[in-house]
């Protein structure tokens, strides 16, 4: 059933902490909640799993109150950063804990609950380390358990807070491929909270991104990588140029590149632009817009080279990226020339007053014909 969050807000003295959120959450659906540190996003997963409440809004679910419910009402499952395990408990003690402690009128039989606890076991591939306790675990081993212990409540939400956070990078990886994978098998409402853009683009089907208690974009993660809605999503998701744009009669210019169109049909007068560095040409025939750069740094990551370039006649850095297997063919080294233009962009116009501030509502995008 969809859960629909009307106009929360929330407030610490000070701090708006929520501020007006509104969001719709479709059954089965895999929703990450992405933003900075002190965005709001462990507040709202909180206040869906019944440890805390909103100052206003709702949460209603097929047309009630979810806030009303308890948290034991609400049929929650909860992973936290730091797993929260039991240490005097075994394995399987953790995983049965939130069975053996239900009502008596609503706890399974023994025999119930040691057949679903040896299921999950094997789900979570443990099943061979149930006897341990969480002290003789791996951190990847303990996070599977706290998933485990989750699931065991038959939740019909799933709520996990930065669950890899704790993790190395390459237990990290492993883990949220596999999550991902039990997701898709238990069709299971799940809401992941966390700062890494990586991982919330590769786990969710739909991606929140906040900053200072609001939500910036809700959208799919090819949504928000490729069409961002605000500077903010521009700067926050994935690496990107930014350009300072002035208006000479009907064109923007950069230095020696320009955009022939104005989309603002002359209403300002500075605007900036935000482009990938993935979107960057690098031979851009003569005779194009185009800025006479030169190539600082080198550094290869694996398949990909980032470039380091530098435009001297506007004191401009760029960032641009390109197959390492391409280097040699387009003559790519510290202290090559280039012509580099934006072969995609996304503008807005800045506030006349200031200069500064970017009109989100006139925001426009812009491709090129040249090839990348």
């Amino acid at each position: 059933m969809t859960l629909t969050l009307d106009r929360l807000s929330r407030r610490f003295t000070n701090f708006a902490a929520l501020d007006d959120v509104s969001l719709e959450m479709a059954p089965g659906e895999f929703l990450a909640l992405l933003g900075p540190s002190g965005s709001g996003k462990t507040t709202l997963l909180r206040i869906l799993a019944g440890l805390d409440y909103p100052d206003r809004g709702s949460v209603t679910q097929a047309g009630r109150d979810f806030l009303a419910a308890s948290a034991r009402e609400r049929n929650v499952g909860l992973v936290f950063q730091h797993y929260a395990l039991f240490r005097h408990l075994t394995v399987r003690e953790n995983v049965a804990f939130g069975l053996r402690v239900r009502p008596r009128r609503r706890r399974p039989a023994r025999a119930q609950i040691r057949e679903q606890v040896e299921r999950l076991l094997k789900r979570v591939q443990l099943e061979e380390l149930g006897d341990r306790y969480p002290s003789q675990l791996s951190g990847g081993q303990r996070q599977r358990v706290a998933l485990a212990r989750a699931l065991a409540v038959e939740p019909e939400l799933l709520l996990l807070d930065e669950p890899f956070g704790a993790l190395d990078a390459q237990v990290r990886v492993t883990l949220r491929r596999w999550l991902r994978e039990l997701h898709e098998e238990l069709q299971l409402t799940t809401v992941f909270v966390t700062h890494d853009q990586e991982e919330a683009l590769e786990l969710a089907d739909r991606i929140a991104v906040m900053n200072r208690g609001r939500i910036e974009q809700v959208g799919t993660p090819q949504a928000i990588y490729q069409d961002p809605a605000t500077p903010f999503v521009c700067e926050f998701i994935g690496r990107t140029n930014r350009i300072p744009l002035t208006r000479h009669a009907q064109a923007w210019r950069a230095g020696a590149w320009s955009l022939t169109e104005d989309p603002w049909n002359g209403r300002h007068r500075e605007a900036v632009a935000y482009v990938r560095p993935e979107h960057l040409a690098l031979s851009v025939p003569d005779g194009e817009p185009a800025w006479e750069a030169r190539v600082r740094h080198v550094y290869l990551a694996g398949s990909v080279a980032h470039l380091d370039l530098y435009v001297a006649g506007i004191d401009l850095a760029l960032e641009a990226d390109v197959a390492s297997e391409d280097l040699g063919r387009l003559g790519l080294h510290a202290g090559a020339a280039l012509r580099a233009a934006p072969a995609r962009l996304v503008a807005f116009p800045c506030d006349d007053g200031d200069g500064s501030r970017p009109v989100i509502d006139e925001r426009c995008s812009w491709a090129s014909p040249i090839r990348r």
